[in-house]
């Protein structure tokens, strides 16, 4: 009798045990997950939003068309007010709503430009950021996307066709075909003024500050850019405040930029010191970005077209990002060199081959990015010049040029630099061919660089984007 009553006593320990182990674990699932914040960021391929959250969460996925939408239904999650407030936008999406579906479920609707296959995972909190819910959004054919959801059967006769512009009747070009791939956004430089604010940087002998004169010279450059066909600028500072080296490499990655450019004066003890230079990073700088990078490589998945280094042991993660990197600096390098060429005009340089160096705003593993050093402000006669608007105006220029070489070789695919062409034929005219394409006389003479508007048969002609295509 007495074992019998112990075995009870124990079986009712251990349920009562059991039911407070079961409503402690009731408590945790039923507290609901914040969703503190998103971003966004868009690559060559696909666009990234990731969501802050306080903890770990499940969810569903399901896309809608007509307008097009991505739909996640998270539950037992809530947000907070800085999300809700928070206006996102960028690459693929318009914009990001959020519901409550029922009163457990939290609804997140991204608004989207166009279809787009989306990809999910999550991510551990890490030394800077906590817990993650990634969506990658990739583009899909939206033609193809809209035939097949009013006509199946219909899908393979509905792709898209390259289709030729001919001249009006009233002129005499014919049009090449153009790219089956529409181009559809500007090529985004990134010019980063020197020092600012409380960092004054090299100072002359008439007081002269570095900081001052570099931001007039990257202003005239912005202003450069922003006629340019297909070309759209970013200043990193435009105002006389202080910005943190890796604060202005975060800026031009933000921006998406295609190119990053730092703009200083130089400086010596020896007032005779003078000319220009241009520098790329050195390779050991960039290895040492490299391991920074790979120490923390769950955010380095752009740096590497997008793809997710989180399961990739770091012998990968450093042949991956090597790859990127090594790119960017062949890229850096030539661009680099044509701004050389461009700055020898204006005078000595007073280094006459691109130079390499560990300078931290030279360290983003996938912009290119070069930094030139416009003259020695402690040189009294360089000094004058770079007080000089004149001259200002013509460092602005010989980059510009340096700029526009690179990217008539190099246009980025997608982007409104990639150039229509037309081949010279006999009795071609300057003015006919801009009729025909419909551009301004003006803009096909800066395009290709034409002195006069005398042409050769056989001459081929790059057709400027038209303005807002």
């Amino acid at each position: 009798m007495n074992r019998g009553s112990g075995t009870q006593r124990l079986l009712q320990r251990l349920l009562t045990g059991l039911c407070l182990w079961l409503a402690g674990q009731a408590a945790v699932f039923a507290e609901a997950v914040d969703f503190k914040g998103v971003r966004l960021s868009a690559a060559s391929d696909h666009t990234r939003v990731v969501f802050d959250t306080s903890g770990s969460v499940t969810h569903k996925i399901f896309s809608l068309q007509n307008p097009d939408r991505l739909v996640i239904d998270v539950p037992s999650a809530r947000v907070s007010t800085s999300m809700k407030s928070k206006q996102a936008s960028g690459g693929l999406v318009k914009g990001v709503r959020t519901a409550k579906k029922d009163k457990d479920t939290l609804r997140i609707v991204l608004d989207l430009k166009q279809g787009a296959k989306p990809q999910t995972f999550s991510l551990k909190p890490n030394d800077r950021y906590g817990h993650r819910l990634v969506i990658d959004l990739y583009e899909v054919d939206k033609v193809a996307q809209d035939s097949r959801a009013t006509n199946p059967k219909a899908a393979s006769r509905t792709a898209p066709k390259t289709v030729a512009r001919t001249a009006s009747p009233a002129a005499k070009p014919v049009a090449v075909k153009t790219s089956a791939a529409t181009p559809s956004r500007e090529l985004v430089i990134a010019i980063d003024a020197g020092h600012g604010g409380k960092d004054p940087g090299a100072k002359g002998r008439r007081g002269t500050k570095e900081k001052t004169v570099v931001l007039a010279i990257a202003r005239k450059l912005a202003e450069l850019i922003k006629k340019e066909p297909g070309m759209r600028p970013v200043l990193i500072r435009d105002g006389d405040y202080f910005l943190g080296l890796r604060q202005r490499i975060d800026k031009a990655r933000k921006h998406n930029a295609d190119l990053f450019i730092s703009i200083h004066a130089d400086a010596f003890r020896d007032r005779r010191a003078h000319g220009s230079s241009v520098f790329v990073l050195s390779r050991r700088g960039a290895s040492s970005e490299m391991a920074r990078w790979i120490a923390a490589k769950e955010n380095a998945a752009d740096l590497v077209g997008g793809v997710s280094l989180d399961d990739k042991d770091d012998m990968l993660t450093g042949v991956l990002l090597d790859l990127s990197q090594s790119a960017t600096l062949a890229a850096s390098h030539e661009v680099a060199s044509n701004m050389l060429n461009g700055l020898k005009r204006l005078g000595k340089m007073h280094k006459p081959t691109v130079q390499r160096a560990g300078f931290m705003v030279l360290k983003s593993p996938d912009i290119p990015s070069i930094l030139v050093e416009t003259a020695f402000i402690s040189n009294p006669t360089e000094e004058n010049k770079l007080r000089s608007t004149q001259h200002q105006a013509k460092l602005a220029q010989a980059m510009l040029n340096g700029i526009r070489d690179y990217f008539d070789k190099h246009p980025p695919p997608g982007t409104l630099r990639v150039a229509r062409k037309h081949k010279v034929k006999q009795g071609d005219t300057l003015s006919d061919i801009a009729v025909a394409y419909q551009v301004s006389l003006n803009s096909l003479r800066g395009f290709n660089s034409l002195k006069s508007d005398r042409l050769r048969v056989g001459d081929t002609l790059r057709i400027p984007p038209l303005r807002g295509s």
